[in-house]
Formats: C-alpha cells, structure tokens, sequence
C-alpha cells in the first residue's frame, strides 16, 4: 500500500512520534462508548478501537444501507450494541450508567445535507437535541473522563468572497442547508456544556469530564454505501447498477480523506482529554494536506481510472445548495497534538478503491480491513 506520511521538518517529526507512541497501548482494556457505530465512519472506529482491544459499547439505529461495514466486519458480535434513537435521553443515560464508558465518541447523526432538505426536523432533532442529550448523560453521571464531539467542515459560514479561504477553528460559524446549520448549533451546545459544566470555573466545578468537538472533510473509504454521496455512487454504478455515473455539482471542491486519518485524529484527542489536559478542550479541524483537494469531476475521473471501467456523465441538480468549496485549516491539530495525514489523495483513492473491489470479489474483506487498520496504527506507533 503506497500511502506516504505527511511531515515536515525534523522538529516536526519528532513532536509527531512523541504524540502518537502508544496509542495502541493506551486504549487496551479502556470502556469506550461510541454513538453512531453502526454508520459507515462508527464501524471503522470500532474497528480500529477493537484492534486496540478496547472495550466498547455501541448506541445507534439498525444499519440503514445494504450492504453495509457493520455487517461483513461482525461488529454485532464484537461489541456490546444498543440499538435505539440518540433521541431517547433517558435510554442512553441508563446505557452509560451500565457501562460506565470511560471515554465517550459521539458520531450518531443525521448525516447527509441533501436528506435535511427533506426533512429538516429530523435533521434538527437527531443532530441538535441528539447532541445535547449525549452532553446531558455524560453531566449526570461520572464514569467519563473524555469526549469528543464529531461534526463536520459544513459548520463554518460559508466565505463566498473567499473561495480559497482555509477555515479555521475560530472562525465564524454557520450553515445554508439544515444539516450544515443543524451541525453548527451542535458545536455552540457542545461549547455551552465545556463552559457551563466541564471546566474548573463551570457550574459544576467538581465535574472531571474534559470535552472538545472535531471537525473534519469529506471522508473517503470503504464500507460506504449511503446514497447521495459520490463514492458510495461511483461504486454502485459501477458494481451493482452498471450505468454512467451521476455527476449533481462536479465543479465543488472538497477535502478528500481517508477515513482513518481524521478518526485516529480523532482518538489522539480523546487520549490527551482522558490525560487531564484542560487546555485540549474546544475545537479541533482534522482536514487533508492541501494536495488533497479535487472537485468532484476529478475525484470521479480518478476512480475510474482505478477500478479499470465505468463512466460519468453530469446532470446538475441547483435546487438543493451546498457549499462549492471547503478547505480546512489543521494548524492547530498539527502544532498541538502532533496529528498528521497518514495518506496522500493518491494513496487514499488507492486504499478506498482495492477496498470496494476486493468486496465485490468476495475476498476477506475483514482482513483487508484489518491490513489498513494496520498500517495506520505501525505509523502511530513509530
């Protein structure tokens, strides 16, 4: 696999490999809970946490697509799964008093912008009230050491003057569609809790729980099948439709990533939450290096090419708007916690693609996940 690390000076590097010696090691045996597991994202980070022999415990809906990663990777078996609405407040505080979660990953979502056009309040709801009620639980009760709080790069108000404008952490937040803004609002209750509950000065000043929120782009692997997103198109165009490929806005540039590079982004913060350090607290970009930005065409372009057949044809559709460009600046993740891409654009086109293949060939696709798993957690553990 030709993926390639993305550092910079000797300084640099060596920041790198202090920050992510023993992350393997740190998360053996920890109780972890992770909202959302069953989605495309959550089953890679319960996968990746299982290769770490984690304990972990699972709140999130029956897998919508079919297929599925939840299914083929026998995460039903693997984990503790309650499956109920991130809605039901009640439900998942008595699931965090069972468990006693030390470490707590919020993914459950509605996620996709062009289905909160269709229904907003749903979208509002599960993402919005959704959130607060994980913040809730974890404020009542006192198993929880550390949190992260995934949204997205669609928080940000949109920089319209400034196409080329690389969003950071503290820049205004915002929203056009219902799920960017439904998103944004998550962020200003996650903030609302660290300030009111979950810091030294809080209300609650004995409360130990440290919080942040991550943010990053477009993520790419395999394993997703949700309908109205350009891989999981491409693939069932190419594997199950055989038709050209449906192009809606092929000029929007988006910041293409592979998926274990924010989620081991993701799980560094925990570490350094669950470490005690106050100043982790707040939010956190985990965005691709600048060579990973392509347009939709592009990216279609390239994957074709990949997986050696297919073909596109574009039929834009104006009436569901979401942002043309998205760039995310990770400064802050690089300077602070030592977080780096693992994988080039080139690399996690490669990665992403050999996956949907060896799916589709019926080889062991628990074991090519396992093999990319790996690969990622040999280059933390350097």
């Amino acid at each position: 696999m030709g993926g390639k690390p993305a550092l910079g000076s000797l300084g640099e590097i060596i920041i790198f490999f202090i920050y992510m010696s023993g992350i393997q090691e740190f998360f053996r045996n920890k109780k972890i809970l992770i909202t959302g597991h069953s989605g495309f994202k959550g089953s890679w980070l319960a996968k990746a946490l299982l290769d770490c022999d984690a304990d972990i415990t699972g709140i999130a809906l029956e897998p919508v697509s079919k297929p599925n990663l939840f299914e083929p990777l026998g995460l039903k078996r693997s984990i503790k799964n309650y499956f109920f609405d991130i809605n039901d407040f009640e439900k998942i505080k008595e699931t965090i008093e069972k468990e006693k979660p030390e470490i707590v990953f919020h993914l459950a979502a509605q996620p996709l912008v062009r289905d909160s056009y269709d229904d907003p309040l749903c979208t509002f709801r599960t993402n919005i009230i959704g959130t607060a009620n994980v913040l809730q639980a974890i404020k009542e009760t006192e198993t929880v050491k550390s949190a992260v709080i995934i949204t997205t790069d669609k928080v940000y108000e949109e920089e319209r003057e400034e196409p080329l404008h690389e969003y950071r952490e503290d820049n205004k937040l915002g929203g056009h569609d219902p799920y960017s803004s439904s998103k944004a609002a998550a962020e200003i209750i996650t903030s609302c809790y660290v300030r009111s509950f979950f810091n030294p000065e809080g209300y609650l000043k004995k409360h130990k729980t440290l919080i942040a929120s991550a943010r990053s782009g477009n993520v790419i692997g395999g394993g997703d099948w949700s309908k109205d997103r350009i891989v999981p198109d491409i693939i069932r165009s190419v594997f199950e439709k055989d038709e050209k490929i449906i192009l809606r806005n092929p000029e929007a540039v988006r910041p293409w990533q592979f998926v274990l590079d924010p989620l081991l982004g993701y799980m560094l913060l925990a570490k350094k939450l669950y470490e005690g350090e106050k100043d982790i607290s707040g939010a956190w970009n985990f965005g691709p290096d600048n060579d990973s930005y392509l347009t939709v065409e592009e990216l279609t372009g390239r994957a074709v090419k990949i997986l050696g057949r297919g073909s596109y044809s574009v039929q834009r559709d104006e009436n569901k708007r979401e942002a043309a460009i998205l760039r995310l600046n990770s400064e802050k993740a690089k300077n602070a916690l030592g977080w780096r891409p693992i994988l080039d654009i080139d690399a996690a086109l490669d990665f992403t693609f050999e996956w949907y293949k060896s799916f589709y060939d019926k080889n062991d696709i628990v074991s090519i996940t396992n093999d990319q798993i790996k690969y990622f957690l040999e280059r933390y553990e350097l």
